[in-house]
């Protein structure tokens, strides 16, 4: 038996769960709606049980694949004027390379979720959308209201630039091998610069990193340094409120104050 017939053990180490039920995958790609000429790219295609489907709607598909042994699979399966392969890291892709209005979907690995989600936000001007299957507990998070239990970092710096959607949920019987966690697909829009309620992105990211750092600590003590309480009070916002009970435009708001103090980028990887 030959290497590319021998079936793929999934990887534990690159978070390999592949998805497998029809139903489910008819219902991502119905959400999708891809039209033969947009311009889209899928991140971990695996063994491209969405690649297929995608294809029968899109003339052309690009995809990102980190495994190695899955890359010569896809390329083996997929003639190159249907399918452009990409062995890359999605961490450290160009997806500007790509063009633009560009439309991204996958099933992420879930232990680099996080941080692929913000890679990928540092091309919002280029991007249409983006259709993802991620852990559900992720989802909830990145969709949460002000003052809920899921509301935090990861929520306020992806509604800042996004409109995020939760679509449906999907079970971990839907994967092979199950994960241990349920899923679920959302849909993230880039807003339009004009809705964008911040002006210095480095500033609202120090502000926002600072307020979810010590979730029980009020803003008064959290923003210490940064924004002064009188300058708080002045903006509508009371001092003793915590972070995770401000709106995305009152972080915006306090920003605008914490702009000349701040002089290097927050950290990657919210929580």
């Amino acid at each position: 038996m030959s290497e590319l017939n021998k079936p793929h053990r999934p990887r534990k180490a690159l978070g390999q769960h592949f998805l497998h039920d029809s139903n489910i995958l008819n219902k991502i790609v119905a959400a999708i709606a891809p039209q033969a000429d947009d311009l889209m790219v899928e991140i971990g295609p695996g063994l491209g049980a969405l690649t297929r489907p995608l294809l029968q709607h899109l003339k052309h598909l690009h995809v990102v694949e980190f495994d190695r042994d899955l890359v010569p699979r896809l390329r083996a399966e997929f003639p190159p004027e249907r399918l452009t392969v990409h062995e890359r890291d999605a961490l450290k892709f160009d997806f500007g390379c790509l063009g633009t209005n560009l439309r991204v979907v996958g099933n992420l690995p879930y232990n680099i979720s996080s941080p692929l989600l913000f890679h990928l936000a540092e091309y919002a001007d280029r991007i249409k959308d983006m259709h993802f299957m991620l852990q559900k507990e992720v989802v909830d998070r990145m969709a949460a209201e002000p003052d809920s239990a899921d509301y935090g970092r990861l929520s306020v710096m992806l509604q800042a630039r996004f409109r995020v959607a939760k679509l449906f949920n999907v079970p971990p019987g839907a994967f092979n091998p199950p994960p241990k966690v349920d899923s679920a697909v959302v849909r993230l829009a880039p807003l339009p610069a004009e809705a964008i309620a911040y002006r210095d992105a480095r500033a609202f990211a120090e502000v926002v990193a600072r307020a979810f750092g010590q979730r029980r600590k009020t803003l008064r003590n959290t923003l210490k340094g940064l924004v002064d309480p009188t300058a708080m009070t002045a903006l509508g916002i009371d001092p003793g409120r915590r972070g995770e009970t401000l709106s995305v435009t009152e972080f915006a708001r306090l920003s605008e104050q914490a702009g000349h103090q701040v002089s290097s980028p927050a950290a990657d990887n919210p929580t």
